[in-house]
C-alpha cells in the first residue's frame, strides 16, 4: 500500500496469498500430479471448481475485475478458499474498493480530530489502563494509568509526555525497547501488521496510513516481509503479555471497543485476573502512577 494505490493489485494478490495457503486435501480435491505443482497451495481452476465458478471468471476476479460481481459469488469464493471472519470482511472491503470511484471513496465522511470532554472524563473514571487509538495505531489519548502502561513508547518512560505524538506500530518495528517491552514480539508484530492490513483494506486511500506503511516498509524488512503476507485480523479481545520497567511481567485481558460517535477511534481497555501476579505488579504500576505528574488531556488533538 502507498499513496498510489492500486485496489485491484491488492485484491488480485489477497485472493492468490489465501489459496497459495490451502492445499488440495485440505479440501478434499484428488492430487494426481503433486510432483508437477507449479504453485504452492491451490490453482486459480481448483479455486473456481470449489466456487462453482468458471475458471476464467475467477481469474478475471484475482486480476482485479470485480465488476458486477454479486455478494453471494464472493461469499461462494469465501467457503472455497476458507476465510475467516476477517478475511471475509477484508474481501467484502476490497472488492468495495475496486468497485467504487477514488472520489466517491475519498468523500466518505472525515475521521474525528479531537477528543470530547465526555470520553476524557469515561478515560480518567476508569480505575484500570485505558487508552484511545487510531485507524493507523497511533495512541491518541490515555488515563494516567493507561500513560504508566506505555511509558516505555515515550522518549522519557520516567515522566511520559502525552503531548509526543506514539505509535504502537512504529514502536515495534523502529525500537529496540520493543523486544523487551512485548516478551512475545512475534505475535505482537504479526498483530500490528494484520491490524495495519485490515484498516488499509476499509480505507485505501488514508494518506497517513499509507505514510506509515512506506516508512516502516523502507525500514523494517520485518515489517516487510509480514506485509507482504495480506494477513488481517479483528482486534477485540485477547489476552496479552508485557514486560514494563517499572513493574515487571504483567498478562493482561484486552477488551478493544469501536467508538461509533468518533469515527476512526477505539476505546481499549486492560485488566488482569484478580489476586494473581499480574494483579499486584498491576496494583504496583497504580501507586507508581500516583506519585507521577498528572498528564495533561487539553492538547487531545487526534490529527497530531
Amino acid at each position: 500500500m502507498s499513496s498510489g494505490t492500486d485496489t485491484r493489485v491488492e485484491l488480485g494478490e489477497f485472493l492468490a496469498s489465501r489459496r497459495a495457503r490451502i492445499t488440495p486435501d485440505q479440501v478434499g480435491l484428488p492430487v494426481y500430479d503433486a510432483g508437477k505443482r507449479r504453485v504452492p497451495g491451490l490453482r486459480r481452476g481448483e479455486v473456481a471448481t470449489l466456487a462453482g465458478l468458471s475458471v476464467d471468471y475467477y481469474t478475471q476476479l484475482e486480476r482485479g475485475k470485480a465488476a458486477g460481481v454479486s455478494e453471494s459469488v464472493l461469499d461462494a469464493i469465501a467457503r472455497a478458499l476458507q476465510l475467516d471472519e476477517a478475511e471475509r470482511s477484508h474481501l467484502a472491503d476490497l472488492h468495495r474498493s475496486v468497485t467504487t470511484s477514488p472520489q466517491r471513496a475519498r468523500s466518505r465522511p472525515r475521521r474525528t480530530t479531537t477528543v470530547r470532554p465526555m470520553l476524557r472524563r469515561l478515560l480518567d473514571a476508569l480505575t484500570v489502563p485505558a487508552m484511545v487509538g487510531n485507524a493507523r495505531q497511533d495512541l491518541v489519548t490515555a488515563n494516567a494509568l493507561g500513560y504508566a502502561f506505555y511509558a516505555p513508547l515515550y522518549p522519557d518512560p520516567e515522566r511520559p509526555d502525552p503531548t509526543v505524538p506514539v505509535n504502537f506500530a512504529r514502536f515495534c518495528f523502529l525500537d529496540p525497547a520493543a523486544h523487551e517491552f512485548y516478551p512475545d514480539w512475534d505475535f505482537m508484530a504479526d498483530v500490528m501488521v494484520n491490524n495495519l492490513r485490515t484498516e488499509a483494506g476499509r480505507d485505501p486511500y488514508d494518506r497517513d496510513l499509507s505514510d506509515l506503511v512506506g516508512e516502516l516498509s523502507t525500514r523494517s524488512e520485518e515489517f516487510r516481509v509480514r506485509w507482504a503476507k495480506h494477513n488481517v485480523r479483528l482486534h477485540r479481545t485477547g489476552t496479552k503479555r508485557f514486560h514494563h520497567p517499572v513493574v515487571g511481567d504483567l498478562e493482561v485481558g484486552y477488551e478493544t471497543l469501536p467508538l461509533p460517535a468518533d469515527p476512526g477511534l477505539a476505546l481499549t481497555v486492560y485488566s488482569p485476573e484478580p489476586a494473581t501476579p499480574s494483579a499486584d505488579a498491576m496494583s504496583l504500576l497504580a501507586s507508581w502512577t500516583a506519585t507521577r505528574p498528572t498528564p495533561a488531556n487539553e492538547y487531545d488533538d487526534v490529527s497530531r
